[in-house]
């Protein structure tokens, strides 16, 4: 077999250049490559918005949601339909198939606006035309709040224009969202008394205010052989021309200012307001392309905008909500230095117990590794972020593996007396590819995460990149770096010379496996009760989806009763805000009431706009603070507002997020649904002891005035239903007439009643409605007999075109929403369903269920290949077989240290349990391949047994120990201190395996082969 490890020392200077090579690449795939946070994955979902004026609910969902969704659902690619009908409004969200991925979605899109578009003619005349918006999972990550108290709201639109103009035009940047601006509109408010008298048509008022500033095309003409393009009639620029304009009425020209008022001011129902730090405030978010590095556009944004308030006027101040670029430098930062002490602690172990020659030598090599790894990170676009990094501490236990191996191997054949070229190239006979095999299976093990087709896999595919690269680089510089440094640091002993004594640490191991070896049922029956117990000691572990993020920041959902409106809302989070401003901790507060933020980060879910909506984003000062400080305004939100639902949320790594625990109720009657899910809250309250927030998505019914029309003395009087609704919109709200340009702004013109005094609302029925056959004005009570009031759904969701209900809760903190659902799980799955209607799980479990699911289907595989490759790697079956008889048994050391310290076994868990599989593989076939090796020359079975487990006893305790006290940095981290934990207690456990149950499961399985010497013997 051609020895790669002599061939390094042989050729030296190519061993130089290779090292050479992952050397400087690192340096500059260090300083290249991209940076993110958190692994991107694509939102596969999108929404289509479509407005329907004054219908209910209910309408809009069987006249618009209907149709829609039924062309949509034609489409191949599709996971599932749901939508949100609200009164006038259909939103509706697609989800199509995880297995689909980024580079697919633009095509499928386009799919969807064709079938949508296709659809528009099963839509009631005047619902609008659907929008399909396939930016709903763009994240802007560069977000700021900026206040201007007392600058008009003119003013703001411009600072805002002008500031978004400015950032679009920064290198790297994508996109930038104004949001919370200031809603102005130009109220033309008709005296009623006055058009009644005049006998003034609405149309005639409406059709000179939308013309009022019209741009036309006015053609041109030809003088003197040139054509000179005729300007378009100067229109009503401002307030103060609109109110002059002039009507034609009979022959005679009537000015608007003569009947009616023209102001501009807010809106009198705006759909949204923010604040921060309690003062008025209007957002803007900034995305980064995907092929720049974030901390470099954060960088050069936050330059930019530095010189833009510079020059903006005194007062207007801008203020971070989230800045991805300042949290991913420290993030990458804070990982490096946790990557940079596993490295030293590796470096410090190994001194300690090889010295400082074979510390050197297997530090080195593991440095390279780590560097080389950079390097093909920035070929292969793998940016540098939580998980990628990760992986590098998560292999470390195989990429230290392959190196001491070779390192004691040679160190120990040199002391020997055996030349370095010799040892180098005896070691690489033994395992150069038993460990090439090894580390193969090694990647494979993360290959079922990686390859795992759906949002999860997505998230967690440079893992598995990252891992197969680290890991193949690893076994490369192993058996090049490693010898070519053993050959000038190690020493090179005396052929002559006795064999050293065996230790007293090596001479008591050996007695101990000598007496497994012989009471080995025993020993067989210990591990089968162990792995039981284990197993039934990891039914009580904690289960977590992901885990909480460990960015200092957390959420308020307010909700009041359906149509509270904003005001309301906005004043009881003031006082949220109030108590907010006297707590030490709390950094900053942004509020948004009407709706949610910007995406801001990937994993941010907003709930959907709503005027009894609001929504807090409070940054304290650390992670310790958050839940104290949440239990604390818990409790005085239940206090100072109890007529809403007042509850907080802590953002989570990874795809998921929402309401933890969701039961959905599904058929065809609103009544039924809205039963099941009263009786379903019954139960949740009855047996949810860790339970909070419990609700359903269709909140409460909404009353609803309805106008008592007088059908035959409408028609009598020439006036339809239309107009009816037309005059009542004018009586309160007011009704659009055009739009107003100003610059790149379009203003809303108004036609309101004018209402002297008292409330708008007592006027409905003051108001006058025109009548064409009669040319003139009629008293609307003539054609209204007043008003019913009538309960409706205000929401109604719909899912897979089916009405579902879903009943929603939160759990209380710090409590396990895996452990909360098992409380209500059985009695909610007994509820008796009236046929035709359904129940399933939504939430964090049918989340957890999903990937589970998509990791099943690439796992078997997966687990396929790496049985296949370990037969191919012995040309045997039975000493792959009593390897992958331990694999089983990896879960013992880690349930019992996830029992000890109480943390949950999460989605980073798994991972680290595959790494640790990974780890008891690899150690199980290189010392099963030494036992071979051993007994190839001529040994006895229970010698050889002896005498290759004992040259193994250093290099799998190394590798065990440095790996263990490698994680420690990362039991401070957040989003993998439950898989250091699986890896630091399920290794320990695992060398046990690798050193007494490997060498008894192999003397059990050759039986024969032992009853063959034994008759030789005799």
């Amino acid at each position: 077999m051609f020895s790669i490890a002599r061939a390094s020392i042989d050729k030296s200077l190519i061993t130089w250049v290779l090292m050479l090579g992952c050397l400087l690449g690192g340096l500059w795939g260090f300083a290249t490559v991209g940076r993110l946070e958190d692994p991107a994955f694509s939102i596969k979902s999108v929404v289509v918005i479509t407005e329907y004026p004054g219908a209910s609910a209910e309408q809009v969902a069987r006249e618009v949601s209907e149709p829609l969704e039924s062309a949509i659902q034609q489409m191949g690619e599709l996971e599932n339909i749901s939508s949100v009908n609200t009164r006038g409004m259909s939103r509706i969200t697609v989800d199509v198939q995880s297995t689909y991925g980024p580079d697919e979605l633009p095509q499928i899109w386009e799919t969807l606006r064709n079938r949508v578009d296709g659809a528009r003619g099963d839509l009631p005349q005047n619902a609008s035309a659907p929008f399909v918006n396939d930016a709903f999972g763009d994240v802007y990550g560069l977000f700021y709040a900026v206040t201007a108290p007392g600058y008009s709201d003119s003013e703001i639109h411009e600072f805002a224009t002008h500031i978004r103009r400015e950032l679009l035009v920064v290198e790297g940047v994508a996109d930038v969202v104004l949001d919370g601006l200031p809603q102005e509109a130009i109220y033309v408010e008709p005296y009623p008394s006055i058009l009644n008298s005049l006998g003034l048509p609405l149309s005639a008022i409406s059709g000179a205010v939308s013309t009022a500033d019209a741009v036309n095309a006015s053609g041109s003409v030809s003088q003197g052989g040139q054509r000179m393009p005729i300007a378009s009639p100067a229109g009503a620029g401002t307030v103060e021309n609109i109110s002059t304009l002039t009507i034609g009425l009979g022959g005679e020209v009537v000015s608007l200012q003569d009947f009616a008022t023209v102001s501009r001011e807010r809106v009198s129902a705006p759909s949204k307001l923010i604040r921060m730090s309690g003062q008025e405030a209007f957002t803007v978010g900034v995305s980064a392309l995907t092929t720049e590095n974030v901390v470099d556009v954060g960088a050069r944004v936050d330059a930019r905008l530095a010189q833009i308030f510079e020059d903006l006027p005194y007062g207007v101040e801008l203020q971070p909500i989230y800045q991805q670029h300042v949290v991913v430098d420290e993030a990458s930062s804070d990982f490096l230095v946790s990557l940079a002490l596993s490295v030293g602690i590796v470096v410090v172990v190994l001194g300690l117990f090889m010295g400082w020659r074979s510390a050197v030598v297997v530090g080195a090599t593991l440095l390279l590794t780590v560097v080389g790894t950079l390097f093909f990170m920035a070929i292969f676009d793998i940016n540098m972020q939580r998980i990628s990094l990760g992986a590098l501490i998560i292999a470390m236990g195989m990429l230290v593996d392959n190196a001491i191996v070779v390192a004691d191997g040679m160190e120990v054949d040199m002391a020997r007396g055996t030349s370095s070229r010799d040892a180098a190239e005896e070691v690489a006979r033994k395992t150069q590819v038993p460990l090439l095999g090894a580390t193969v299976i090694g990647i494979l093990a993360f290959s079922g995460i990686g390859l795992s087709p759906d949002s999860t896999g997505e998230f967690l595919f440079s893992l598995f990149a990252v891992a197969g690269i680290s890991l193949l680089l690893s076994w490369l510089l192993a058996v090049t770096v490693t010898p070519l440094l053993g050959h000038y640091l190690f020493k090179q002993g005396n052929a002559d010379a006795p064999e050293p004594a065996v230790g007293r640490m090596l001479g008591a191991y050996q007695s101990l496996l000598r007496g497994a070896l012989r009471f080995r049922w025993l020993v067989v029956a210990g591990l089968v009760a162990t792995t039981v117990l284990c197993v039934i000691g990891f039914g009580q572990v904690k289960q977590q989806f992901f885990p909480n993020s460990n960015t200092p920041i957390f959420f308020v959902h307010y909700k009041k009763p359906q149509g509270t409106d904003l005001e309301s809302t906005a004043a009881d989070l003031a006082l949220v805000e109030d108590w907010l401003a006297e707590r030490p901790e709390v950094v900053s507060t942004a509020t948004f009431v009407g709706g949610g933020a910007s995406r801001f980060m990937l994993t941010y879910q907003s709930e959907d706009p709503a005027p009894s909506y609001g929504q807090l984003i409070i940054r304290a000062r650390s992670l310790e603070d958050i839940v104290p400080l949440r239990n604390a305004l818990q409790d005085f939100g239940a206090e100072a507002l109890p007529g809403g639902e007042f509850r907080t949320e802590q953002l989570v790594f990874g795809p998921g997020g929402g309401t933890p625990i969701q039961a959905r109720f599904s058929g065809a009657d609103p009544v039924v649904l809205r039963a099941l899910a009263e009786e379903a809250m019954e139960i949740m309250q009855t047996y949810g002891r860790d339970l909070r927030d419990i609700r359903t998505n269709w909140f409460e019914q909404e009353l609803v005035m309805r106008p008592l029309y007088a059908s035959e003395r409408a028609q009598a009087a020439g006036i339809t239903r239309e107009d009816v609704s037309e005059v009542l919109l004018m009586n309160s709200e007011g009704l659009q007439a055009g739009l107003y340009q100003e610059g790149s702004r379009q203003i809303p013109l108004i036609l309101r009643s004018k209402v002297w005094e008292g409330d708008r609302n007592e006027a409905l029925l003051d108001g006058i409605v025109y009548s064409d056959p009669y040319n003139a004005y009629v008293p609307i009570s003539q054609v209204v007999g007043g008003f019913a009031p009538q309960v409706e759904n205000s929401v109604v969701e719909r899912r897979d075109r089916v009405l579902t209900i879903t009943v929603q809760s939160g759990v209380t903190t710090g409590a396990n929403a895996a452990n909360v659902l098992e409380q209500v799980k059985a009695p909610l799955e007994a509820m008796e369903l009236p046929p035709g209607y359904g129940f399933e799980w939504g939430g964090e479990y049918e989340s957890q269920q999903d990937a589970q699911g998509n990791l099943g289907k690439v796992l078997p595989v997966s687990l396929l290949a790496m049985i296949v490759t370990s037969i191919l790697l012995f040309g045997k079956l039975r000493q792959p077989l009593l390897i992958w008889l331990l694999v089983p048994m990896a879960i013992n050391g880690a349930a019992i240290a996830l029992l000890a310290t109480g943390m949950p076994f999460s989605f980073t868990a798994l991972l680290g349990l595959l790494s640790l599989s990974g780890m008891l593989i690899k150690n199980g076939i290189v010392l099963v391949e030494e036992i071979d090796i051993v007994r190839g020359e001529g040994a006895r079975m229970e010698d050889a047994i002896v005498r290759a487990s004992s040259s193994r006893v250093r290099p799998v305790i190394l590798a065990a120990a440095t790996t263990i006290l490698g994680m420690i940095p990362l039991l401070w981290d957040a989003f993998f201190s439950s898989m250091a934990v699986t890896i630091m207690g399920g290794l320990g456990f695992a060398s046990i395996l690798t050193l007494i149950a490997v060498p008894v499961f192999y003397y059990m399985f050759f039986y024969r082969e032992r009853k063959a010497e034994a008759a030789i013997g005799s």
